[in-house]
């Protein structure tokens, strides 16, 4: 039978284990002695699993290593989350104590843009000096009993001589070097330069202030961690530190050039330094956290951007979770291998916010010119961990009054504004992606495509799409691919659009035009995808003679003749489709189907006039654009989907898509609907919540066209958010609409909205009020940003 002895069941912990001691002895892990641990670093992850492991067996003999004196520390204020908090709580009550001692606490985040402040309250942080929390766990340590080797080099045979050993060496780690052939790390350097400092009295908040300068924007990260004290630390990209002449100047200068900056956050006060240096901040990943006996804790295993605040808090949440693991795994080699996957998930999921984090303030002159307070709700907002609701839960007030500055009518979420492309206004922003379905006879749509599309019309989205509806014959992926080639094609879509208009007024539907190129004549998604046909192939064509896969069938490469032949089906299956009613054209520009590869370097290596340079690469697509936008109707709009990038080495990149959408809106494009990948079969994209949408962000931002956003966007929180930031104009989902054909309509109910935009077909409207499911007066607990959420959200 399995123990419980870590506080919590398993199967009901968190990211912060609480390991509590055990009332029977516990195994040593097969070695028959108490087991003996060395701990290498003594930065609060290390200190704290030796404190935590030494509480859980008295008998283990634990020795920390640190090779600085005891009381060097860099930096300065550490903030802890409530969560984090929570286990050590019940992990040590004692260390939990001694840090509530010496807490302070605050609830307000500033945001300082142009001479403005905004305020932002019910966040709830709390903090302490870095130096207080080391003497904390110092203290604990010495009187559990752990040896403390302070000034000290950990000897290189600790692993023979020792049963575990935990490296805690910070993002430096020798040890994890030492043996890097079987940690793999991978480190990413970016684009900003910082620096550690502090001020001699505490902010009332945390604060941000946004300064810009002749030589580009700074941007000003505070707290406060004693009633006297507050950390600080300034950031910029390295352009604009090498502009300012920052790379000149020594520690001092610096210092004083960043007080003189900030003098008016800063009450006019001098910065304080501590051999602080301006470090581009490394991410680390590695591709194993333990190699034997040895495994890694902290930033040597892993690190996340200090916007979030997360570094302590994934250390010693590192140290709690590997303190459970020992004492549930009756071997070593188990518990380690459940130590990773336990905190594997939790750290890629923090570093992903922290990613999104670092690169919004990598990119913040782009949203300087947005409206002040939809600003200070973009920053707020940027890591995509804190949402519109939760902050319209913390403050109301300051959510309500981004609201009104964006437009929103009083009670009405932001994904239920109406939003206008040329002669079309959709009723919200919800559009319902384009979906393969595979399921047309001779490309004609039948019952099922009506009842499909139908029923997400009904649903209330404001924009529904069809699947890819391919141009010709031999321009279908399957066999079972829609097309509008033929005049019964156009009939049949006809009667749906029909149905659209009739059965759910206010919904508008779009056609999805393409072209398969080499990824054509496949089997069916669910009989095998991408595997070419058994039987019945038919050729393919491509900007160039390259297979999709190593066993797909090779393309020919397209001749000016057939390039004029494929430009007049795209403009022949507008025609059709303007006919057949549909209020919207996209022309399919991504995914790898023949227009996106002409676009990608990977895909185009053609030497004629149609390849090379990116202007090159473009011409084919944008000559298919004229030809549709010259037959499709004036008053109706056309949008362009592309992705944004192949997540490929040598392929399409972000700065690439930012200049293929402003040439698409310079032909008349009347928005970019930005997807990514699926154009090289050894793609390797970075998934995650609403991963697509900084790609989305950046071209809304850079160019002024509007974006529709797609890519993990599964709840009507993130909707608007991402809306209410100004990250994108309207959302695109799929999977939550095959779950749901009504996802917009009870997006509404959940939210008790019932105004414009989300009107309920009449033969539904009994169902528009959400069923009571239990109890509904219970208060809704307050919730806390802590280190990381708050930080950078």
């Amino acid at each position: 039978m399995e123990r419980t002895i870590v506080g919590v069941p398993k199967g009901a912990r968190g990211t912060a284990r609480q390991a509590t001691t055990h009332p029977h002895p516990q195994p040593h892990h097969s070695t028959g002695h108490p087991l003996r641990v060395a701990i290498i670093g003594g930065g609060p992850g290390g200190l704290y699993a030796a404190a935590l492991l030494k509480r859980l067996d008295p008998e283990r003999q634990i020795t920390v290593w640190e090779r600085n004196a005891p009381d060097d520390t860099f930096g300065f204020g550490v903030v802890l989350s409530d969560e984090t908090l929570g286990g050590i709580e019940h992990a040590d009550p004692e260390v939990y104590e001694a840090l509530q001692r010496h807490f302070t606490r605050w609830d307000d985040i500033d945001i300082v843009h142009r001479d403005t402040r905004h305020t932002s309250s019910g966040h709830g942080f709390a903090a302490l000096g870095r130096r207080r929390l080391l003497e904390i766990l110092h203290t604990r340590c010495r009187d559990l009993g752990v040896d403390l080797r302070f000034r000290a080099g950990a000897p290189e045979d600790l692993p023979r001589t020792h049963d575990l050993v935990i490296a805690a060496d910070g993002i430096h780690s020798t040890t994890r070097e030492r043996h890097a052939d079987v940690f793999r790390p991978r480190m990413t350097n970016h684009r900003c330069r910082y620096i550690w400092l502090a001020a001699d009295f505490p902010f009332d908040s945390f604060r941000f202030e946004i300064a810009e300068t002749e030589h580009g924007v700074m941007q000003l990260h505070g707290y406060p961690y004693a009633p006297d004290a507050s950390t600080v630390i300034i950031e910029m990209r390295d352009e604009v530190w090498r502009a300012a002449g920052f790379d000149e100047l020594d520690e001092a200068e610096s210092v004083e050039r960043c007080a003189k900056i900030f003098a008016e956050a800063l009450r006019g006060r001098p910065l304080k330094s501590n051999n602080s240096t301006w470090t581009t901040f490394r991410t680390v990943v590695n591709d194993r956290w333990s190699h034997g006996n040895v495994v890694l804790l902290g930033d040597a295993a892993h690190t996340a951007h200090f916007s979030i605040g997360s570094g302590t808090k994934l250390a010693v949440e590192d140290a709690l979770a590997l303190a459970a693991c020992l004492e549930e795994r009756d071997t070593l080699p188990e518990a380690l291998a459940a130590y990773e996957a336990e905190r594997r998930p939790v750290v890629a999921s923090t570093q992903r916010a922290a990613r999104a984090s670092l690169e919004w303030f990598e990119n913040i002159a782009l949203y300087l010119d947005q409206p002040p307070r939809q600003f200070a709700f973009n920053l707020l907002t940027r890591s995509r961990r804190v949402t519109h609701d939760n902050l319209r839960l913390r403050d109301a007030r300051f959510t309500e009054t981004v609201e009104r500055e964006f437009g929103c009518p009083p009670g009405t979420p932001p994904m239920f504004t109406p939003f206008r492309l040329r002669g079309l206004t959709l009723r919200n922003r919800v559009v319902v992606s384009p979906m393969d379905m595979y399921s047309a006879v001779d490309g004609v749509p039948g019952d099922f495509h009506l009842v499909h599309l139908g029923a997400r019309a009904l649903g209330g989205a404001g924009l529904v799409m069809t699947e890819m509806v391919c141009v010709s014959e031999e321009g279908r992926i399957t066999p079972g691919c829609a097309g509008l080639y033929t005049g019964r094609q156009a009939e049949a879509w006809k009667r749906i659009t029909n149905f659209v208009h009739e059965r759910a007024p206010g919904t508008a539907i779009g056609v999805q035009l393409g072209h398969s190129g080499r990824k054509g004549s496949t089997k069916l998604m669910w009989e095998g995808m991408d595997e070419p046909l058994e039987e019945g192939n038919w050729p393919l064509v491509a900007p160039s003679a390259l297979p999709y896969k190593e066993f797909s069938q090779t393309p020919r490469e397209l001749s000016r003749a057939q390039l004029t032949d494929i430009r007049e089906q795209f403009a022949a299956a507008a025609v059709r489709a303007a006919r057949a009613g549909f209020d919207l054209l996209e022309l399919h520009c991504a995914h790898g189907y023949l227009l996106s590869g002409f676009l990608s370097p990977l895909t185009n290596r053609r030497t004629d006039a149609y390849g090379g340079s990116l202007e090159k690469r473009l011409r084919f697509p944008l000559e298919v654009f004229d030809a549709v936008r010259n037959v499709w109707p004036g008053e109706r709009p056309m949008t362009v989907r592309i992705s944004a990038t192949d997540w490929a080495e040598g392929g399409t990149t972000a700065d690439d898509a930012v200049e293929i959408a402003r040439a698409f809106a310079a032909h008349g494009a009347d928005a970019v609907d930005v997807s990514t990948g699926q154009v090289v079969a050894d793609e390797q994209p970075e998934f995650g919540r609403s991963y697509q949408t900084p790609f989305a962000d950046r071209i809304r931002h850079t160019t002024g066209i509007p974006v529709i956003a797609v890519g993990a966007i599964s709840s009507w929180d993130d909707v608007n958010s991402l809306i209410l930031a100004g990250r994108t104009d309207l959302c695109a989902l799929a999977r939550p609409h095959l779950y749901d054909p009504h996802w917009t309509l009870h997006a509404a109910a959940e939210q008790g909205y019932t105004g414009p935009g989300a009107t309920w077909p009449a033969p539904y409207r009994a169902g528009s009020r959400r069923p009571r499911t239990g109890r509904t007066d219970a208060p809704k607990p307050r919730l806390s940003l802590g280190n990381g959420d708050a930080r950078g959200g």
